[in-house]
């Protein structure tokens, strides 16, 4: 049932912002792309209801509850970027927007967009732990929610293993961009010294 819903979810995710931002550059019907992109946020309220109510029902939690949980954690955290990046790409496609920006790969707006990257991981593990630990409460029986403990596992996976690859990001950028920012002299008498 859990794992139904959130298939549900997702694929309504897409739907409305699809739909909202082909009414607002196709058809030009700002009031109903509104009303379309307003609806996304609803869709993880209905998510977390429909496990709330399998909860408070008697069933005991499986995989698919801690998935839940921890999907909406990221769906809160990046659903605005997911939308902002469709909207550039839409607006540029079908309304003579400008192209895309293409990401920095070095210096300090690369370090910046890494960093950005990283917080937005640490907010929704932050709000899929919340989530879980929000469940067990509201159940409030140890052996019907074992699954969701077992579920902050995957939140502790997750965060290490962006923060290793945002170090190696940012770590790249950082090198890419002294590489970048030695004066010429600097970069021939190296050479010459190479050659000697």
């Amino acid at each position: 049932m859990v794992t139904g819903a959130i298939l549900a979810v997702e694929a309504l995710f897409w739907v409305f912002v699809v739909g909202g931002l082909a009414a607002r550059y196709l058809a030009r019907a700002t009031r109903l792309s509104t009303v379309l992109l307003l609806l996304v946020p609803v869709l993880d309220v209905v998510l977390l209801a429909v496990i709330a109510v399998h909860l408070s029902l008697g069933g005991t939690a499986d995989r698919s509850h801690g998935f839940g949980a921890l999907y909406l954690g990221f769906t809160v955290a990046y659903g605005h970027t997911v939308i902002q990046w469709a909207d550039v790409r839409f607006a540029h496609r079908f309304a003579g927007g400008p192209p895309p920006p293409r990401p920095p790969k070095a210096g300090a707006p690369a370090v910046r967009r890494e960093a950005a990257a990283w917080l937005r991981c640490v907010a929704a593990c932050a709000i899929g732990a919340g989530v879980l630990a929000g469940l067990i409460l509201f159940v409030g029986d140890a052996e019907r929610t074992a699954a969701l403990q077992d579920s902050f596992a995957i939140v502790r996976v997750v965060l290490a293993g962006h923060t290793l690859i945002s170090v190696w990001v940012i770590g790249e950028a950082a090198r890419s961009r002294r590489k970048d920012g030695q004066s010429p002299g600097a970069a021939a008498d190296r050479r010459a010294g190479s050659r000697s």
